[in-house]
């Protein structure tokens, strides 16, 4: 076998594993590692006594579905407050980019006392890719895009700042993103609902999967001593 393959993959192997293992310990050591994160307006800042812990860079598409605008209305338009997500969140190591987290919609299936009554269908939902663990948030503010640093692209989707609403640790007990309390979504790109195509009755049905990339910031309450 090529010496120049095997050392590679060797390579890729070990950050591989180095960036599991920076993920996980950042994750259960937050006062240790906090992760740095911009300054952000206080409408979509984590309440005083949280900290960020895991941030993923994302990619992704929001899904849209032309509906009519009210029951029986013969005018329609984009589902903009209900967008599907569908996103994968990748951090950078030796130059290599690593898949930690997914991001879609699915049931919550452990609601904490700020998940709404009834519970939606579906809530934004992010699932670790290392250990499965998943949390589940609903967003409590915004900011358009284009009017604050950590949210520079104008016509992108809005920044948010997203409170968790139900978590669940992994089948192997896994809890990477079990202790989130907060999410940010920063530094928003693309995403946004056409501005046409969803007029009439006679577009109602129609979908799309508009590209985005975003930043997102996990935090943690650091009185949360069960994951020191």
């Amino acid at each position: 076998m090529n010496d120049t393959f095997c050392q590679t993959g060797m390579k890729t192997a070990l950050a591989a594993a180095l960036v599991i293992g920076c993920s996980l310990g950042c994750a259960t050591r937050a006062h240790a590692q906090e992760i740095p994160h911009p300054e952000t307006s206080t409408l979509i800042t984590p309440d005083a006594g949280n900290s960020a812990f895991l941030v993923g860079h994302a990619t992704g598409t929001q899904g849209y579905v032309c509906l009519p605008v009210s029951p029986g209305s013969s005018t329609a338009s984009w589902t903009v407050n209900n967008a599907r997500p569908e996103a994968t969140l990748f951090t950078t190591f030796l130059d290599v980019q690593f898949q930690i987290i997914t991001h879609f919609l699915s049931p919550d299936a452990h609601p904490n006392k700020f998940a709404p009554s009834p519970l939606p269908f579906g809530s934004a939902t992010w699932q670790s890719s290392m250990d499965s663990s998943k949390v589940w948030a609903q967003t409590v503010h915004s900011v358009p895009a284009g009017s604050e640093a950590a949210c520079p692209n104008a016509g992108a989707i809005p920044c948010l700042l997203l409170q968790a609403i139900g978590s669940e640790d992994g089948p192997g007990h896994g809890a990477t993103l079990t202790p989130t309390t907060f999410i940010q979504r920063l530094n928003t790109k693309g995403g946004s609902a056409p501005v046409d195509g969803c007029f009439e009755g006679s577009d109602v049905g129609k979908q799309t999967l508009v590209p985005y990339t975003a930043d997102y910031y996990f935090f943690r309450d650091n009185t949360d001593r069960s994951q020191r």
